[in-house]
Parts: structure tokens; C-alpha cells; sequence
């Protein structure tokens, strides 16, 4: 089997890692959002017991509540998780705020070196300030939006003779976000095996971070820049820039087209049930769920395919990123117990367990094994996808600058309040305004 050769590319044995450890056995918590990822950790977890005497319990929180829970748990100096796997925007805040310890000696000592994980996640989930050698976290679960298809549909004779007449190209999964848009429309109202489905599913979520999500993965193949590449915070022109107001009228357009009725508050969990039940020929959706569609009794067994996020109108092509990164809670009082657990999940052996037990690996000892394209379906659209990600502002203040985004394109998108222009306009306001209470400009 292919997996067995992944677990075999450890450099050192599991029990020799640990078997000098003299350190007291200790009682771990760990801190994540409540999801299949975590429940696999909990797996993962037990040869860590085994093999370090620690016992290790954990507080898992849904998603739509994982940010308010866990935020509050760190504001307030409080003690209940040792171990934190929070969101990648959560590292600006948690790391000027003292929330984490830095790892930077701590890896040196034990020889954990950063350039061994996809260099995207360093920056993303452990690296603040941004692109700088100082390290809160290790790369933990490696994430981002992409898509999934209906490739039984797409591959009916009948439905490839009737598009391919229609649009002069093969159905097949798109290159491009307007290819993705013809599908989507080809695909809406049709009946299919005696049901009417429509084109796919996208977020659009007001509540935490669903439509922003949704609509940035979209508007970085646009052109959208969150701010000027040569002086930090200047956004005009960039976050409203013409290829930004392009992009979200292009999500305004497929939300309005082509999306399920009752489409209007949709995030990762209808996304999946749209999707499972045969609505939606194609679902925007994070790579998480995408172990759970190959097992799954109705869309599994080869009737789901993959696609990287599609290119926008001038070549440009990006995918918004995900994921996170594991880090030792300041307050923790097992902070040593604590580091030893980080140590053993950065251990190539257990990153290739970790993968082959649904969790998204961050090591290129796996991603970049020769045999890691084949060990899934997904497995090479998760490598393109993570080769193009942008992700959302890591700054302290990052929950106003979200907050604020939501607000903007939930109106515009689902609400149809204003244009496009005006959204974008008056997010740069918001960010400016939250900038200047911030002292960065």
C-alpha cells in the first residue's frame, strides 16, 4: 500500500524520541473546533499517550462558535487548554497579546526546522509579524478552499454531447472562474435521475467568516490586493480596485444564478449536506471535507471529483487559505508536557499517520513523497491548492477588520444593497478607520 510506505519516512523511532523522558506524567488539554479533523487527532493522540505517559483530554467547540469560545478562553488568561490549535488569523493577536509561547529555541534545541513544512503554512498558521524568522506555532492542519464536482454527472454522454454543443468545450472541471460560471448555469434547474438540481454551492454565511471566505477566494483571481505591496496599509485602489469590484460582482452573479434555494447563510456544514444529498453539481468548500465525500455512501466510490480554485480573467489564480497551527498556551501551567506533545506530532512518522488518517499533513517529507499524489483522490488538488493561497489580515484586530468585511459583502451579495464598487468602497473605510484606532497608520 502506498500509505504504508508514507509512515515509514520517520528519521528516528516514536519510542526512542521519548523513552529518555524523565518529565512527570502529566493531564494535557487541547483546544479545537469540533470537526472529523479533531476526532482523528484524538486517534493520533493515543500513541502520544502511550508513548509519554501524558494523558491527554481535549475541548472541541463547533465551528460557528469556535472563535468567541476560545478567544475569550485566551483574553482572559485562563487555563483550561495547554495545547491550541487556533485559526491562522488568530496569530497577530495571540502573539502581541503574550496568548502563545514563542517557539523559535524550542525548535532550534529539538531541531525542528520550519523550511521542512509547506512554506505557505509556516507564514500562514506560526510566522508573526508576517514573512519574519518568529514562530508561535507549528504547522498542524493544512486547509483551503477548493472545489468538488459531480464527475458522475459530468461524465453522462448524454450531458457531455448536449454542453459541449452548447458551449463548443468538453464538460470537464473548470479552468477558469467563467467556465465555472457556464457549468453552474448548465447545471441549474436540471433534472437529474428524477430530482431538480441546481448549480452549486457557495458561501454566504453572515455570522462569522463565511462569506468572506467565500466571495476573497473569488476576488484574488480577480485582481483584490489588500493593500499596496510597497507601503503597508495604503489600500485605495487595491482592495477596490477594478478587478476587485469584477470579482465580487462575479459572486454576486453566481449566488443570484446558479446556488440552491435557501442559499442565503450557507458556510462549510450546508455546503456539505448540499452536496452529500445530490443537490449541487459543484461545492465550494474547505479540503477538510473532502475524506468524508469518498466514504460517504452517495457521492463516494468515484462519484466525486476535485478541482483547484479557478484562474480569473487575466491568468491570475489563488485560493484562500485555511487551516492552523498548533501553539503552547502562555497560561498553561504544563507548558514542558505541553512542548513535548509538539514535538512528537512534528515527527514525519506520526505527519504520515496524521495524513492517512484524514488529517491534512504540513510536512513536505509527505507532500512532496513521490507516491503522495496518488495516496487520494484529492491528494494533488490539495498540493495545487496549496501552492496559490492568500489568507485573510493575521492583525491583533482582525475580528473588526472580519466583522466588517461580512457586513459589506453579506449586503451586497445576499441583500443586493448598492454595487459592488460601493461595498468595496466603503470596506476601505472600515479598514482604515480600524487602522488608524490601531496606530498603524
Amino acid at each position: 500500500m502506498k500509505r504504508a510506505h508514507l509512515a515509514s519516512v520517520a528519521a528516528i523511532s516514536l519510542t526512542a524520541a521519548f523513552a529518555s523522558s524523565a518529565a512527570q506524567a502529566e493531564d494535557l488539554t487541547l483546544c479545537w473546533a469540533a470537526w472529523d479533523p479533531a476526532n482523528a487527532l484524538v486517534a493520533l493522540s493515543k500513541d502520544f499517550e502511550a508513548q509519554s505517559g501524558h494523558k491527554m483530554s481535549f475541548e472541541f467547540v463547533p465551528w460557528p462558535n469556535f472563535a468567541d469560545r476560545m478567544l475569550n478562553e485566551l483574553n482572559s488568561g485562563g487555563q483550561l487548554c495547554d495545547l491550541m490549535i487556533g485559526d491562522s488569523q488568530w496569530i497577530g493577536g495571540s502573539a502581541e497579546n503574550g496568548h502563545y509561547i514563542k517557539l523559535n529555541d524550542f525548535f532550534d534545541a529539538n531541531g525542528i526546522k520550519m523550511d521542512d513544512f509547506i512554506d505557505a503554512t509556516v507564514v500562514g498558521y506560526s510566522q508573526w509579524p508576517k514573512n519574519t524568522p518568529n514562530y508561535w506555532a507549528l504547522p498542524a492542519f493544512g486547509d483551503v478552499v477548493g472545489w468538488t464536482y459531480r464527475k458522475d454527472w459530468f461524465e453522462r454522454p448524454e450531458l457531455q454531447a448536449e454542453y459541449k454543443e452548447k458551449y463548443g468545450r468538453d464538460l470537464a472541471a473548470p479552468k477558469t472562474f467563467a467556465e465555472l460560471k457556464d457549468i453552474a448555469e448548465f447545471f441549474q434547474n436540471r433534472e437529474i435521475d428524477g430530482k431538480t438540481v441546481y448549480g452549486a454551492s457557495i458561501y454566504t454565511e453572515r455570522g462569522s467568516e463565511g462569506i468572506t471566505m467565500g466571495a476573497m477566494d473569488v476576488l484574488y483571481s480577480f485582481g483584490f490586493k489588500y493593500e499596496n505591496p510597497d507601503k503597508p496599509y495604503e489600500m485605495e485602489g487595491f482592495v477596490n480596485s477594478p478587478g476587485a469590484v469584477a470579482g465580487l460582482e462575479y459572486y454576486k452573479a453566481l449566488y443570484d444564478c446558479c446556488t440552491p434555494p435557501g442559499s442565503s447563510n450557507g458556510y462549510m456544514s450546508e455546503g456539505i449536506d448540499a452536496f452529500k444529498s445530490g443537490q449541487v453539481a459543484m461545492q465550494m468548500n474547505f479540503a477538510f471535507t473532502w475524506p468524508g465525500f469518498e466514504t460517504d455512501a452517495n457521492v463516494g466510490g468515484g462519484k466525486t471529483g476535485y478541482f483547484a480554485n479557478p484562474a480569473g480573467p487575466d491568468g491570475d489564480q489563488f485560493a484562500q487559505l485555511g487551516g492552523q497551527g498548533i501553539s503552547v498556551v502562555a497560561y498553561s501551567q504544563k507548558k514542558d508536557a505541553a512542548l513535548e506533545y509538539i514535538k512528537w506530532f512534528a515527527q514525519p512518522e506520526v505527519q504520515a499517520k496524521w495524513w492517512s488518517m484524514g488529517g491534512f499533513s504540513c510536512l513536505k517529507a509527505v507532500t512532496l513523497a513521490p507516491e503522495f499524489p496518488q495516496s487520494q483522490p484529492y491528494a494533488q488538488t490539495f498540493l495545487d491548492s496549496m501552492a496559490i493561497v492568500k489568507d485573510f489580515w493575521a492583525e491583533p484586530s482582525y475580528a473588526t477588520l472580519l466583522q466588517d468585511t461580512q457586513k459589506r459583502f453579506h449586503d451586497y451579495v445576499v441583500a443586493g444593497q448598492g454595487t459592488a464598487q460601493e461595498a468595496l468602497d466603503g470596506l476601505v473605510r472600515d479598514w482604515t478607520e480600524n487602522f488608524e484606532d490601531d496606530g498603524r497608520i
